[in-house]
């Protein structure tokens, strides 16, 4: 506890002083860029991740980054996602896993979580992955290797529980909203994001290109 309040004098005495124009004109509201969905492991940092300050990034963790399907848990994740895009109006939607993950080895290993029960039933909205990695990758034995492909299979799985929110299909429908699926492997700090057309997860700056002017410019074919 004592380095997290050393952590507060240090960050009023420096960060927010430097920084206090900022978070003044955050009274105002929030516009943030998107909704990032990620996991509650501490070993990731949203806002480190993507260098966006405060006011940028609206987030939602859960473990292992899961969004339970609309109208099975009416709690935070369905209230947070209503609100980002009614409210805030948010333009992209990032779900985003992570190397490693615990939830995801937990999903793998159920009598690792048989004492907790909550973990348990929250992880029944991941039971698609569970059963697309035990039935659909029986070739693969090593562990390190299923756990990566959990990881991915699993932020593909949440995307599409992602969709089944009203607003979420609503806004997708008008293509207001674009969904992101990534998984950050926060040992080397490499980002992979999924490529639809190419059906796998590639690095993040191959598929995730900004649109530049020249784009824009381009003549319809």
């Amino acid at each position: 506890m004592q380095k997290l309040i050393e952590g507060i004098h240090r960050f009023q005495r420096n960060l927010f002083s430097q920084n206090q124009r900022l978070f003044e004109t955050l009274v105002d509201g929030q516009t943030p860029l998107a909704l990032f969905i990620t996991c509650s492991d501490s070993r990731i940092d949203p806002n480190w991740l993507t260098q966006t300050k405060p006011g940028e990034l609206f987030i939602q963790r859960t473990a292992g980054n899961i969004v339970p399907p609309y109208g099975a848990v009416m709690g935070g994740e369905a209230a947070t996602i209503e609100y980002a895009v009614s409210a805030l109006k948010v333009k992209d939607i990032i779900i985003c896993g992570h190397s490693h993950c615990g939830a995801m080895s937990g999903l793998l290993d159920q009598a690792s979580i048989e004492k907790m029960p909550a973990v348990k039933a929250y992880l029944d909205h991941a039971e698609a992955t569970r059963r697309i990695v035990e039935e659909n990758y029986t070739h693969i034995s090593d562990p390190e290797k299923r756990l990566t492909l959990t990881v991915e299979e699993n932020v593909l799985v949440q995307l599409e529980n992602l969709r089944t929110h009203p607003t979420v299909a609503a806004a997708l429908s008008r293509n207001d909203l674009k969904l992101h699926g990534w998984v950050y492997k926060f040992e080397t700090g490499d980002v992979f994001a999924f490529d639809p057309d190419k059906t796998q997860f590639l690095p993040v700056e191959d598929v995730e290109r900004p649109q530049t002017q020249s784009d824009l410019s381009l003549p319809a074919i």
